[in-house]
């Protein structure tokens, strides 16, 4: 079903703005996705109607805001298809959710000569973590390659399987966005007795993601990509698996009780939800999910590859540029990122910022990837359900000036 992108964009107040006189062009998506009205209208009714602690209080309002929030964690499990709600942790983001099974599984299960396996297209945020965890440990840190197409080198990834405890690899690269097989590498991963570490970041906001089917044993995921207000998540994890874990954090609500010698842990998932959480951005986050379902995605993922496409074919009309990453449309999430002879993205992004445009300059966090690539830095442009085949052609208009002002 094709969408209908005009009525989409009425629904986020954002899209009108303008900045140095011109229409805002928000390419910028997989930073972080702009909010339906439905969102932030959610957010501000919860604290005019209904602001109360969660899981706390025994008055009706606090009452209210525990189920409304609670009701969350099921449309979580139904948005990815979870066995349980058990198997919900609510996060911050992807970062959290990573670092809590680094420390809650990663710590107590792995040993001095395991090995931890990543890719070098991995942001850090599913890098990091598996680096220090080797290095606490003593275990043994192997990052798979990239083919010259810039798809995952399946040779070199069974090859440094083997001995694997951990694997940890996204779902869509931030940077070039391959689309990885995470069923097959989930399921390569078991083969050789190790558990798989899914960072859902970039494929979760625009493709159906279904836990069951892939057979992960984690997957991570930040609601503000996906139409949530910052400070929203998810955790998944197999319930036998967290079960098994030691809490990441320790303090209020993740504790069944507390004596002077000793704690004892609440039950899943909220052993690993210490303290008190952001309420309005977890409500918010429910109702991003209803607006994404509603639209479907499905029709998300088929729009965002068409743009996708447009953009594929018109970067090419730049002198000087290249891009980074498969050239199918198909095998890549709604993001581009390029490099252009002798111009920092820095001085790129800078230019196309006079025209309105808002695209990612930088490592975009991923620096191994772009050592990998032989460039320091690069401009990334994303697009979404609300974005539309003229702004791309206003993106490619732009970079053409700019490539006219650094000759």
């Amino acid at each position: 079903m094709t969408l209908d992108v005009e009525k989409i964009r009425e629904d986020f107040p954002i899209l009108g703005k303008t900045v140095n006189g011109k229409k805002l062009v928000y390419l910028d998506s997989a930073a972080t996705s702009q909010k339906p009205a439905a969102v932030i209208d959610a957010v501000t009714d919860f604290y005019r109607n209904r602001n109360a602690n969660v899981a706390r209080g025994l008055y009706s309002m606090a009452e209210e805001a525990t189920r409304e929030y609670e009701e969350v964690r099921d449309k979580v499990q139904a948005f990815i298809n979870a066995g349980s709600r058990e198997e919900i942790v609510f996060t911050k983001n992807a970062t959290e959710g990573a670092n809590i099974v680094m420390r809650g599984w990663g710590e107590k299960f792995i040993r001095k000569g395991d090995r931890i396996v990543t890719t070098v297209m991995e942001h850090h945020s599913n890098f990091v973590p598996w680096q220090q965890l080797a290095l606490r440990t003593g275990a043994e840190f192997e990052m798979v390659d990239i083919t010259k197409e810039c798809e995952l080198d399946w040779n070199d990834l069974e090859k440094k399987m083997k001995g694997a405890k951990l694997v940890a690899v996204s779902a869509a690269s931030n940077v070039i966005g391959t689309l990885n097989d995470t069923k097959k590498i989930c399921s390569l991963a078991h083969e050789y007795g190790a558990i798989c570490v899914i960072d859902g970041a970039q494929s979760v906001p625009s493709m159906k993601t279904d836990v069951k089917s892939m057979d992960c044993d984690f997957l991570m995921f930040s609601g503000h990509k996906m139409l949530a207000p910052f400070g929203s998540g998810a955790l998944y994890g197999k319930q036998e698996l967290l079960e098994s874990m030691d809490p990441f954090l320790y303090g209020s609500e993740m504790i069944r009780s507390v004596r002077k010698e000793k704690s004892e842990w609440n039950d899943l998932p909220f052993r690993f939800e210490s303290g008190t959480p952001d309420v309005s951005a977890v409500i918010g986050f429910g109702v991003a999910m209803d607006y994404l379902e509603k639209v479907g995605l499905d029709n998300i993922r088929e729009h965002e590859m068409g743009l996708t496409e447009h953009l594929l074919a018109r970067l090419p009309e730049v002198e000087g540029l290249e891009i980074l990453g498969p050239k199918d449309a198909g095998k890549r999430a709604g993001l581009v990122a390029f490099v252009m002879d002798g111009i920092h993205p820095h001085d790129i992004a800078a230019m196309l910022d006079s025209d309105a445009i808002c695209v990612r300059s930088g490592h975009h966090c991923a620096m191994p990837l772009h050592e990998r690539l032989g460039v320091s830095a690069s401009t990334r442009a994303s697009v979404y359900l609300y974005n539309k085949k003229d702004e791309i052609d206003a993106l490619i208009e732009s970079l053409k000036n700019v490539r006219n002002v650094f000759r």
